[in-house]
C-alpha cells in the first residue's frame, strides 16, 4: 500500500489527540513558574538558616538538582513532563532530568558501561563536568586558602 500525502493526512489527524493550545501553554507556564517559585522558597529558606546570599544560591541549585534527580529516578518527573511539556524545561531541573534519565535507562548494562557512560548523553557533560570541577575546586580551595582569613 502506497501512501500519498492526501491519504496520510487524515490518518495522522485521526490518530493525533486534539490539543487545546491555550490550556497547554497556561499549564506549561504554571508548572515552570511553580518550579521557579520552589527555587525562590528554597533560597529564602537557606537565607533564613543563616547562609550568605551566594551560598544560599548554590544550595538552592543543588537542592533543585537533587530533587529533579530523585523525581526522575522515581519516574515522576516524566509524568509531570508529559502533562506540562516545556514547563519542565526550566534549565536546572531539565538538565538534571536529562542526565539521570539515560543513566537509569541503561543501568542493566552495568555501573561503568551503562550508568557511567550514558550519563554523558545530551546535557550530561555540562552537569557532570560542572559538578566534578566545582567539587575538585572546592577541595583545592579548602587546602590552599589562608587559615583565619
Amino acid at each position: 500500500m502506497k501512501l500519498t500525502p492526501q491519504t496520510y493526512k487524515p490518518m495522522v489527524e485521526a490518530a493525533s489527540p486534539p490539543s487545546n493550545l491555550k490550556r497547554d501553554c497556561l499549564w506549561a507556564f504554571g508548572v515552570g513558574g511553580g518550579i521557579c517559585l520552589l527555587g525562590e522558597v528554597l533560597r529564602q529558606t537557606w537565607l533564613r538558616m543563616g547562609f550568605t546570599l551566594s551560598d544560599a544560591g548554590t544550595l538552592t541549585s543543588v537542592s533543585l538538582i537533587a530533587l529533579s534527580g530523585l523525581l526522575t529516578g522515581l519516574g515522576l518527573y516524566q509524568k509531570l513532563a508529559a502533562k506540562a511539556g516545556a514547563g519542565t524545561l526550566v534549565p536546572i531541573t531539565g538538565f538534571a532530568n536529562a542526565v539521570v534519565s539515560p543513566a537509569i535507562e541503561f543501568k542493566e548494562e552495568g555501573f561503568v558501561t551503562g550508568v557511567g557512560a550514558k550519563m554523558f548523553l545530551i546535557a550530561g557533560p555540562v552537569i557532570v563536568y560542572g559538578i566534578l570541577a566545582s567539587a575538585l575546586w572546592g577541595v583545592v580551595w579548602y587546602f590552599i586558602r589562608p587559615w583565619g582569613g
